[in-house]
């Protein structure tokens, strides 16, 4: 029997297409044979309504084949819940109605936080309800939707559905119709497995009749779609695909009617998942198509063995080669991951994460252990991965972990640091103090840490340790506030940032960290154009400079002036011996030694550059950041085949970083891919770049490509857009001599050179490349003399 509205083929006892819901036979005694999304009857419990005289709804979550979920106030138990009713049009069917007992007795007898808890089946009025927990977040579908998934997200979420359906299938549990819609994301990273409504129990008697296709088509393994019996293993597949659509962003068969998509599950091989992204690990693409074997024993036998593939070293880290002299292995090496906040408010997300990051500095400053940058440790935030996982991503021995709960002036911090190696604690803690003891309890902790690490301190670095930059608690609280938006810059944040530091400055004008802080949010207005170069620069130098004067050896500020004097003063000698003191100081600082590495590449040492450029990567291996760098510094050094190695391993970690994708637009431009190149330039213009910024390098891309036309309508914009927002003036030059309009280029190259614009300085380093026509212009020659570099 065919579904009149999209073809399907079903069987004769099916009601409802497996394909698009509809309904395809009168109501009977036939078996249910769908979970795929289709409207229910709407508005049959209104906001307020109680149900089963303890439950107040509250609003519509959504509505599926197997039902319409509501979310609901447990008047009794104050608190939350999802109440799950069967559809109006299949509220009738007996069997409809067995199957929802069905998901609650296999939920029931599952105790698993990767597995949505169902507290009990009722019914209300002839309906029959689950009460199930409510789960703030979203799901995996919606996740998928937005955009491409960060590696960490694929394995972290991959390994939490394994770990629950393992847990499923050892209670004698298979869900059959695993798919991202049926799992569930919650704000603090928790996965949780929904919708046990075509469960097998071990043991049951079974609900699907033979020949009866259940499952949700583009998820279901070949046995489902044949109608056989099924066992774990069809879970597996479904996983397979899961994982293939996070891993891909689209599923691996895309049949648009019935017949087409159970002829591709049956009779065609998925595409290989890294034809669809580059960069994946050759690993995860081994296990995504072991998943997807046609037939069931070519599988994985069960999840323990999946799981133990999921977590091989070859799909945990990016592939980076280490750079300069490897720290001996007997060398102590911690990430400290940002605490979680346990506040009754949620309110604290920027304490906890203020606290680990000055604890990630006040340990930075010791010589005899290895400390995973921030970046990188705190990409692990809300992640449900082990520590050695964690250990094995981030390449150390131990992590620190902890919480915070404030309430009122008291504060509780717990924290254990434990072996990336055995996964056993070395040592734990809790400080129950009023918030003002918050300094002696970074210390306490840092100190801990350095004595159960067995790391050998130096003279004075013991009293480093216990540095202060204010013994104000309140001025403290605001500079803590001040971090959390600077880590997720936006001219909005920024602003927000900016406010905050300059409020805890007038709580204790001497507080040098507040005073750094407001030189970085300056810096950045600057840097990223959304402030004048010329104006705001001064005023970073100078809250960077009073900072100095506070504390001398302040890495924050010391990382401030050194890119201020590269950036913007141009005053190369000054700036390599500020960036050489900072990184004696802080070899750990892994962000100046990013910015270390343009100024290696300005003044001509391409040799340099690389070598430092990873080992910043050694220290923050998963800083997109200096990704973006090292696809930048590879193709102007001549190695665009490098740079796009690069760029696939970034991708694993943040797909959507614009500067990378802005860089790595010129490697492929230098290959000769233009189509590649315009769209990689196209996806950085919508991301992220400085005004001008990728618009020049698409002139350029357009006219290499032979389509002057398109090159000449960017420029044209450009020019216009300069009349209100601060177009970068080294950018329309470059677009200009693209076009060989070199007259206006160089009255643009005046500009830059008197906005200091931050193009200007490496320009010369890629000019003969990318530039033939500028870089042969004697006018070119007397501009890099005027910057003091070398030709």
């Amino acid at each position: 029997m065919k579904c009149p509205r999209c073809q399907f083929e079903t069987v004769s006892s099916s009601r409802f297409c497996p394909q698009c819901g509809t309904n395809i036979a009168p109501l009977g005694d036939d078996a249910l044979s769908v979970t795929r999304s289709m409207t229910g009857a709407s508005g049959v419990h209104l906001p307020g309504h109680l149900v089963g005289g303890r439950y107040t709804i509250l609003s519509v979550l959504g509505r599926g084949g197997m039902g319409v979920v509501y979310k609901a106030e447990d008047t009794k138990l104050r608190r939350m819940v999802a109440l799950k009713f069967l559809p109006a049009e299949i509220g009738l069917d007996l069997e409809a109605k067995k199957r929802l007992v069905r998901e609650a007795q296999a939920a029931a007898i599952l105790d698993h936080p990767n597995i949505c808890p169902v507290y009990e089946v009722d019914e209300s009025g002839g309906e029959m309800f689950l009460a199930m927990a409510f789960i703030e977040g979203r799901s995996l579908r919606d996740r998928i939707a937005e955009g491409p998934l960060s590696l960490v997200e694929v394995l972290n979420i991959s390994a939490q559905v394994g770990e629950g359906l393992k847990a499923a299938h050892e209670k004698g549990v298979i869900h059959r119709d695993i798919k991202p819609a049926n799992i569930m994301l919650s704000r603090e990273g928790q996965v949780r497995i929904m919708d046990f409504g075509l469960a097998s129990l071990e043991g049951g008697a079974d609900l699907t009749r033979p020949q009866t296709v259940l499952g949700t088509p583009a998820y279901m393994s070949p046995e489902q779609v044949r109608g056989e019996k099924t066992d774990l293993r069809t879970d597996i597949w479904s996983f397979g695909c899961t994982l293939f659509e996070m891993a891909t962003g689209r599923r691996p068969f895309v049949g648009e009617h019935g017949r087409a998509l159970s002829n591709e599950i049956l009779g065609e091989a998925p595409p290989s998942p890294s034809s669809l992204r580059a960069g994946l690990p050759a690993g995860l693409e081994e296990v995504i198509l072991k998943c997807l074997q046609k037939k069931a024993a070519d599988r994985f036998p069960d999840f323990e063995s999946l799981l133990v593939a999921l977590r091989g070293e070859s799909l945990r880290r990016p592939n980076i080669e280490e750079g300069g002299t490897p720290l001996p292995a007997s060398v102590p090496s911690v990430a400290v991951l940002p605490f979680a906040d346990m506040s009754p408010a949620k309110d604290q997300d920027y304490f906890g994460e203020g606290l680990a990051e000055e604890l990630i500095h006040a340990l930075a400053r010791l010589q005899g252990i290895k400390v995973v940058a921030r970046t990188s440790a705190f990409a692990m935030k809300g992640l449900k991965l082990d520590a050695r996982e964690i250990g094995s991503m981030l390449g150390v021995g131990a992590i620190l972990e902890g919480s915070v709960r404030k309430s009122g002036t008291r504060l509780r911090v717990t924290v254990q640091l434990i072996d990336t190696g055995s996964g056993l604690q070395i040592w734990s803690e809790r400080y129950d103090r009023e918030e003002r003891d918050v300094f002696d309890i970074q210390d306490e902790i840092s100190l801990s840490i350095v004595e159960h690490l067995e790391v050998a301190l130096k003279a004075g670095e013991k009293t480093a340790l216990r540095r202060r930059g204010t013994a104000d608690p309140e001025a403290y609280d605001l500079y803590l506030k001040g971090l959390y938006f600077m880590a997720r810059p936006s001219p909005e944040n920024a602003q927000k940032a900016l406010e905050f530091h300059r409020l805890a400055l007038q709580r204790d004008p001497n507080f040098a960290l507040a005073h750094a802080g407001v030189a970085s949010v300056l810096f950045f207005l600057g840097n990223a154009s959304l402030a004048p170069p010329a104006e705001i620069f001064p005023k970073s130098r100078a809250a960077a400079e009073r900072a100095l004067a506070l504390d001398p050896d302040l890495g924050e500020a010391l990382a401030i002036l050194a890119a201020l004097e590269f950036w913007f003063e141009w005053n190369w000698d000054a700036a390599e011996k500020s960036f050489r003191r900072l990184l004696a100081l802080h070899p750990g600082d892994a962000s100046a030694r990013g910015v270390y590495t343009w100024l290696l590449m300005a003044t001509g040492r391409k040799a340099e550059s690389l070598a430092e450029i990873k080992k910043a990567l050694t220290s923050d291996p998963l800083m997109p950041l200096l990704y973006a760098y090292s696809i930048g510094l590879h193709w102007i050094a001549g190695f665009p085949d490098e740079a796009l190695a690069e760029f696939a391993r970034v991708q694993q970690i943040e797909p959507n970083f614009g500067l990378a994708h802005f860089q790595a637009g010129h490697a492929y431009l230098l290959k000769g891919l233009f189509d590649e190149a315009i769209a990689t330039l196209q996806k950085a213009r919508r991301l992220f770049a400085p005004p001008g910024w990728a618009e020049a390098s698409l002139v350029i891309a357009n006219v290499w490509k032979g389509d002057r036309e398109t090159a000449e309508r960017i420029v044209a914009e450009m020019l216009e857009a300069r009349k209100t927002i601060p177009v970068s003036a080294m950018s329309l030059a470059h677009g200009l001599s693209a076009l060989g309009r070199l007259d206006e280029a160089f009255a643009w190259v005046d500009v830059a050179v008197r906005e200091r614009d931050s193009e200007a300085v490496v320009t010369a380093a890629f000019a003969d490349i990318l530039l033939p026509e500028l870089a042969a212009d004697p006018r070119f020659a007397a501009f890099v003399d005027r910057l003091g570099l070398p030709r």
